[in-house]
């Protein structure tokens, strides 16, 4: 079968790929190697805690068998199994003494329909500073050239926040801010107060805090204020493939959903240099076949891109499609995650709040900023929130029974703080996926090899990332209680990227400034893998407007009969 382009992934580069080409004209299919995902049948947002089994947790005994790896994601439970891929059928090694967790969707909307929804750009410093201080290769572009795509995206996706005027951390096309609570308020004013260069703020998410018209036109509504967005929201009020960029594919006409759609890898034609179609597995039927298309985009998440690559070998790719310059697998990057500071917080003992807003605050990078690195470059963020403990710590206790329960039910906790850093990861060809030389999963593919390890320069950081937490809790008041010892294992951050990075040169990179691959003109990857730097922010913002970019350009150059 014949498209004029073929998106591999529905997540969230994938899915925004795909509606971009779509209104453009374009006939489209997307392949995903999950199952099929129906959110008025699969989402679990409706019900109450009590129509889970066990609490909502998987069995020990379950967990150990089939998701030692998923597991380890905050956003797993009995709610949520369905969404993500069992370890023991879908396997994946690393060295012994290098462990990644690498954690995925296996659905329709992949990874789309649990995230954080945390949504920042990256700066014009994070585009520079790969050339500034000799780390990795040069970004393609700047910021300029990616801000109207920031746009493009934000507006169609909506991102609620404030605009705060700060270099590092550009202002958006928000809607408005989840306001902070009354803690919080009092956490930022001394925060500020005491650090001159540091500002506490709204959490930039990805929920609608107000729905525009053009988000109720997809069916989407306005934020319940309900914070169990990872079991997929019914509302629609938080960005997803399902509940935003495929139903607006959909809509055009233009689009073809084909689902357990394992891809074996790409074809190329070695006479006019292009990728002429896709193998694929049947995921149930371990049937083969293949589609064509004049175009094609790979956005199957950065590790699944990189194995995609990496199998697609040739006479004319040795090493595996679009990789002359040897780069596609290396330079993998994942922020340093799971560094949390906890403190109980003197808050106003006669507040509360109504409501679990779908975020909390954000802690802007100050570092090499307006404040000096200390023993390394670049910098960190820090995500968290002020909250106060209710009614269920205090009355759900073993042994807690009728007039104690109302009782207990009656009492207000303390105030709790916590603060978690995101450092930068600097790329380092050494950190890389390649394929294993013997293992292959139930499709009869090699698996992944993941070897990755955090630096010399995220090491440098943990100490100041926990160091910088204590002291802004400490000068609001708090008493801390708490502290990670280490960061999470790389992957855990879920933000793994840089395995086909952007480059100016076709010898140290896999993509040009459009993120059109060097050596296959009519091959683009708009997923993670083309990030040439991680910044310390959430990169999902950055996916999608690279992905409408790119959608835009090879559009253009199809209309040009350049492809």
């Amino acid at each position: 079968m014949s498209f004029d382009a073929i998106v591999i992934g529905s997540g969230m580069s994938g899915g925004i790929a795909a509606k971009e080409l779509c209104e453009r004209g374009l006939k489209v299919l997307v392949l995903e190697r999950g199952k099929n995902i129906d959110p008025a049948r699969d989402y679990m947002d409706h019900q109450m805690p009590w129509e889970f089994v066990n609490n909502m947790q998987v069995p020990e005994d379950e967990v150990a068998r089939d998701y030692p790896v998923q597991s380890q994601c905050y956003a797993f439970s009995e709610a949520t199994k369905k969404f993500w891929p069992k370890d023991s059928e879908q396997p994946y090694s690393t060295p012994e003494d290098k462990p990644f967790t690498w954690i995925r969707g296996d659905h329709l909307g992949g990874r789309s329909v649990m995230w954080g929804r945390q949504s920042y750009r990256l700066s014009e410093m994070d585009f520079e500073a790969n050339a500034k201080d000799g780390h990795g290769t040069d970004w393609p572009i700047r910021y300029a050239d990616l801000a109207p795509w920031y746009d493009h995206v934000e507006r169609f996706i909506g991102v609620a926040g404030s605009k705060e005027s700060l270099p590092q951390l550009p202002d958006g096309e928000f809607l408005p801010a989840f306001e902070l609570n009354d803690a919080e308020k009092q956490f930022k004013a001394m925060v500020e107060q005491r650090f001159a260069g540091r500002k506490v703020i709204s959490g930039r998410t990805a929920n609608l805090s107000v729905a525009q018209p053009h988000h109720e036109e997809l069916g989407r509504a306005s934020c319940q204020n309900r914070s169990i967005c990872e079991r997929g929201c019914s509302f629609g009020a938080m960005h997803s493939s399902l509940t935003s960029s495929l139903p607006a594919a959909k809509r055009t006409g233009n689009l073809t959903i084909v689902t357990d759609a394992i891809v074996h890898l790409i074809e190329h034609d070695p006479k006019t240099g292009k990728a002429t179609g896709v193998r694929v597995i049947d995921a149930k039927t371990k049937e083969g076949r293949t589609y064509q298309a004049r175009i094609i985009f790979l956005n199957a998440s950065t590790i699944g891109t990189a194995q995609i690559l990496l199998n697609s070998v040739s006479e004319k790719f040795p090493r595996g499609l679009a990789n002359g310059s040897d780069q596609v697998g290396r330079n993998l990057m994942d922020h340093l995650y799971a560094l949390i500071t906890i403190a109980m917080f003197p808050g106003p003992e006669d507040r509360y709040y109504r409501g679990r807003r779908p975020t909390g605050l954000y802690i802007p990078r100050f570092r090499n900023v307006t404040e000096p690195g200390e023993g390394f470059v670049r910098g960190y963020g820090y995500q968290g929130g002020v909250s106060r403990a209710g009614w269920r710590g205090a009355a759900l206790q073993p042994g807690v029974l009728g007039a104690e329960i109302k009782q207990r039910a009656h009492t207000i906790g303390p105030w709790t703080a916590f603060l978690g850093g995101f450092g930068e990861m600097l790329p380092n060809p050494e950190n890389r996926v390649t394929l294993h030389a013997t293992r292959k999963d139930k499709w009869g593919l090699p698996i992944p090899h993941i070897d990755c390890a955090h630096g010399p320069n995220e090491k440098a950081m943990i100490q100041h990332i926990q160091a910088d937490a204590r002291a802004m809790l400490e000068a609001a008041g708090a008493k801390v209680v708490m502290q990670s010892p280490e960061p999470g294992k790389p992957g855990l951050g879920i933000h793994e990227m840089g395995t086909a990075r952007m480059g100016r040169d076709p010898s140290t990179s896999v993509l040009n400034a459009f993120n059109q691959a060097h050596e296959v003109p009519n091959l683009f990857i708009t997923d993670g893998a083309a990030m040439a730097s991680s910044g310390c922010q959430n990169p999902s913002l950055t996916y999608m407007a690279l992905s409408a970019r790119a959608a835009d350009h090879a559009v253009k150059l199809m209309k040009e009969n350049v492809l």
